[in-house]
Parts: C-alpha cells; structure tokens; sequence
C-alpha cells in the first residue's frame, strides 16, 4: 500500500520485490500493526522525506533473505521491526548511547519503505527476535505501542507501592501498558475522549481504578501522567491531576500546540517531558517483559487492500486497542 502524496489514500500497488542490502534481511510480512504516527504521515501532520512511500513501521515477519554479510538471523526465524530502522552510530547521542535522539536516524515507514507490504527489507541491527509466545498478529502492536508506552513508563519514575498513573487517551499503546501498571499493583486511572464509555469500560475491564472523560478530574492526585493522545490541550489538563513532585510524560512523536497555561501548574517541582523515539534496549526489555506477563493486545484485524480503512477507523476513534493490517 503506497502513500504517493499527504492527504490521499493509499494505494494498492504491484511493486518489484525489495532485495536486502548489506546487512540488512528481507522480511515476509505477517502482520503489521497501525499507529497514529502512520495517521500523521498520511494526512500531512508530519512531513515525509519521501514520497511515493510504503507506510507501516510494527512489523512481524519471518526472514526469506538475508544480503551480505546478514548473519544475525537464520532464514526462517521470526523478527520485529520497530519505528528506528537504522542510527548514524557516529553522533554525539549515539556516542552516549542515546540513539533514540540519533541526529541522522533511519525510520521504518517514513524514511524507508514499511510494512504495509508482503515483503520488506529491514537492517538487522535494528531487529528483535520475537517471543514464541506471540503470533505474528500479537507481536506487531507491541513493537511501537508497547515500546513507546513501556519507554514514557520507565520516563516517569519508578513505580512506587502507592504510585497513581493516569493514561490520556487508551488506544494501542495505553491498553498494553494498563496490564504492566495494573499487574505492579498499581492503581490506573484512564481518561478517554467525553462521553466514550465504551473505551472507559474497556479500561475498567482491564482493571483501571478509575475512568472518565478527559475533561474530568481524577478522585485522588496523580504520581505521574502519560499522554498518549496527540492534544496538547491535555498537557495542561495532566499537570492539574498530577500532585507536587508528578511527572507528565507526553508519549507521541506529534501533539497539536500546547497552550499557554498558568505557572502555578508547573510550580511544586512538577515536570514535563517527553518520549523520542526507542532504543534497543527498550524493545529488549519490552519484548522479555511482554513475554513474561502475558501481554494480550486487543485486535482489530484489517486485509492488506483494506489498510485505507484501518487508517479511517483509528482517525475516526472507533478502534478498541490495535489495528493489524496483515497481507
């Protein structure tokens, strides 16, 4: 499926099959899953370095191929391919391990072809050996919901036993990272779009404390605050639930404008920060993490020809936890 300009749909398209590179594997796809960034590229939010472009950056597949010097994976194993495809491993952050900000950074679906296809091609490098455990349609959500949801997590301190974490929005990241908190014992409290009472007993169904719309208070303070929704509106909302000392982590690689809000919010040593990309050591850890609690994504399967209406179902909020798109 072929993004060819902002704005349009995606096309279905007959392309040469890619062949792997130096140290890179060619994939068949099994699964791949759908994220808002997918929306963002698609509708123009975020720009495209290329175009036309094959949109899709979770993806689980088995290895076909591998190019030169490829020996990390046998032909016939199963691997992930995450957002960061590929880092310049020369830059300052990439000296300091900090490759989630490399300055010249690869990624899947947006600087090279993703996994909206049959067949894709991925650097090694940058690939996860995925759990047995996990069906190709089971893995995919983990590898950018799962992984950005478990990095804006670990971003917002540690889990203490009292600790309250509020969820902005519980789509495919959130409803994965709801069973992390709610098996720490943690209480969660989810906030949804008014009136989607849908999504808050979905929320409650997966054990949250407490759940209601994103214009309403929580009953107690909040240790920390995830905003996984792409509204900088509710940046200002987060920081009046979150106590003194509370972390808001913004989770998205886009976020419309945050508004201008009084500095008493900030005040009492509150933070704001946010979540850039991954490193492999999130998906690691994720991955082995994922694998030992039993994650269970909720699914929404789409066909391949039928990504268009994936990508209109998560626009449109009619998606409980993730959409697959699988050829």
């Amino acid at each position: 499926m072929v993004l060819d300009r902002a704005g349009s749909p995606l096309r279905l398209a007959e392309l040469a099959d890619p062949r792997p590179g130096p140290g890179e594997v060619l994939l068949r796809v099994g699964a791949c899953a759908v994220c808002r960034t997918d929306l963002h590229l698609a509708d123009g939010e975020l720009a495209t370095p290329r175009l036309p472009l094959v949109l899709g950056h979770q993806i689980a597949g088995t290895v076909v191929a591998r190019g030169d010097g490829a020996a990390r994976f046998a032909v016939g194993e199963r691997v992930g391919v995450p957002w960061l495809g590929g880092t310049c491993g020369e830059c300052e952050f990439c000296r300091r391990g900090e490759e989630n900000l490399c300055d010249r950074p690869v990624f899947t679906g947006c600087t090279r072809d993703g996994g909206f296809a049959e067949l894709t091609t991925a650097d090694e490098r940058f690939c996860f050996r995925l759990p047995d455990r996990f069906a190709d349609e089971a893995a995919a959500p983990l590898l950018c919901g799962g992984l950005i949801g478990y990095r804006a997590l670990r971003l917002a301190g540690p889990l203490r036993d009292t600790s309250r974490i509020g969820f902005y929005g519980f789509g495919a990241a959130a409803h994965l990272l709801a069973q992390v908190v709610v098996t720490a014992g943690r209480e969660l409290h989810a906030f949804t779009r008014p009136g989607d009472v849908a999504t808050q007993a979905f929320a409650r169904r997966l054990g949250a404390t407490w759940a209601g719309g994103s214009d309403e208070r929580p009953p107690v303070p909040l240790d920390a605050a995830l905003v996984f929704a792409p509204v900088g509106a509710l940046v200002p909302a987060a920081l009046r639930a979150v106590r003194k000392g509370g972390v808001v982590v913004c989770a998205g690689i886009h976020m419309s404008d945050i508004p201008s809000f009084p500095y008493e919010l900030l005040w009492g040593e509150r933070v704001v920060r946010s979540v850039a990309n991954l490193t492999r050591r999130d998906g690691e850890e994720l991955l082995a993490l994922a694998a030992r609690l039993a994650l269970r994504p909720e699914i929404t399967r789409f066909a391949l020809a039928a990504a268009n209406d994936a990508l209109a179902a998560l626009r449109a909020g009619r998606l409980v936890g993730s959409a697959v798109v699988a050829p």
